[in-house]
């Protein structure tokens, strides 16, 4: 599976009977689109390479049913390879969002960080989607891995990502594509 290192992911804020969110590569040409269902309680979120649905990349799946620091598997559709997982750091999201990200054995590989503290709390008490987000993907030692920001839209979600990383560090594009994905289903029903 061949995925580029920028992209631009969107997810709009108004939906009913679930989300839909589209990620598209930096000359506008969808790559995945996933289409949230409502109501679930064991989230399953199926990662598509078409609108049609007819071609499945990658299935993230929740451990357990309504886990406040969930666990997400993410497996190539493809082949069934365990690529790894995401897992939410449940108390920690609470006053700033951060997520590990799991290899295929759970080992730590990296984390991805809302920005500070501050802009965090100053964007659930006061500011809500009006404060954009920027998250910082680092691996298990602190290294740059890339990106995320959010840009100012109040009637979309959409993210600028880079996973360019740095002193040849990268991050698996599959867990990227996983963790931008779940930024935008988990992280994005706060706003």
């Amino acid at each position: 599976m061949q995925i580029g290192r920028q992209f631009v992911a969107k997810k709009a804020l108004f939906s009913f009977l679930g989300s839909t969110f589209r990620i598209f590569d930096p000359e506008g040409r969808l790559q995945f689109f996933v289409k949230q269902k409502a109501f679930k309680l064991k989230e399953e979120l199926n990662v598509f390479a078409d609108e049609g649905q007819s071609n499945k990349r990658l299935t993230i799946k929740a451990r357990s049913v309504l886990d406040f620091s969930g666990t997400y598997d993410v497996t190539d559709a493809t082949s069934g390879e365990v690529v790894g997982a995401c897992k939410r750091e449940g108390m920690k999201s609470m006053f700033r969002d951060s997520w590990l990200v799991l290899g295929a054995g759970d080992e730590l590989l990296g984390k991805c960080e809302e920005d500070s503290m501050l802009m965090a709390m100053l964007r659930r008490l006061i500011f809500k989607q009006w404060l954009p987000q920027k998250f910082t993907v680092k691996d298990a030692s602190g290294h740059s891995l890339g990106t995320i920001r959010q840009r100012f839209n109040p009637f979309q979600i959409s993210y600028d990502v880079n996973f360019e990383g740095g002193q040849n560090q990268d991050l698996e594009p599959r867990l990227g594509i996983a963790l931008v994905v779940l930024l935008l289903a988990i992280e994005g029903r706060q706003g």
